[in-house]
C-alpha cells in the first residue's frame, strides 16, 4: 500500500520571503501618485484580494517591519494631504491610524 502525504492544509503563502515582497511594495510607491495612496490600493498592488489579506502579514514575525512601514508610508500621505488640502477625509483616514483631534487631559 502507498504511503500518502497529508497536505498541511490552507493557501501556499503569497509571499515567501520578505525581500520578495519589499521589491513589490517598493514598485507599489514608485509607481503610484501620493494622493492615490491607500492602504487597500497597495494590498492589491501587492496581488492579495482583501486588505486583510495584507494585514495578516503583519503578524508573520518576518514580515512584520515591511508591512508597518508600508502603511507608515500610506499614512504619511494622508498627513502631508492634510497639512496641503485640509480635507476632512484626510482627518479620517488618519483617525484609522489611531489618530485623535481632540486633547485628553487627566
Amino acid at each position: 500500500m502507498e504511503e500518502v502525504t497529508k497536505h498541511a492544509g490552507g493557501r501556499p503563502p503569497m509571499y515567501n520571503s520578505v525581500e520578495e515582497m519589499e521589491v513589490m511594495i517598493n514598485k507599489y510607491f514608485q509607481e503610484t501618485p501620493e494622493e492615490r495612496l491607500t492602504v487597500t490600493w497597495l494590498a492589491l498592488a501587492l496581488w492579495f484580494s482583501t486588505r486583510l489579506g495584507l494585514i495578516n502579514y503583519e503578524w508573520k514575525e518576518e514580515f512584520v517591519n515591511a508591512v508597518k512601514k508600508a502603511k507608515t508610508m500610506v499614512e504619511h500621505a494622508y498627513e502631508l494631504s492634510l497639512r496641503k488640502n485640509g480635507r476632512s477625509w484626510d482627518i479620517f483616514a488618519l483617525k484609522n491610524f489611531d489618530w485623535k483631534d481632540k486633547t485628553e487631559t487627566k
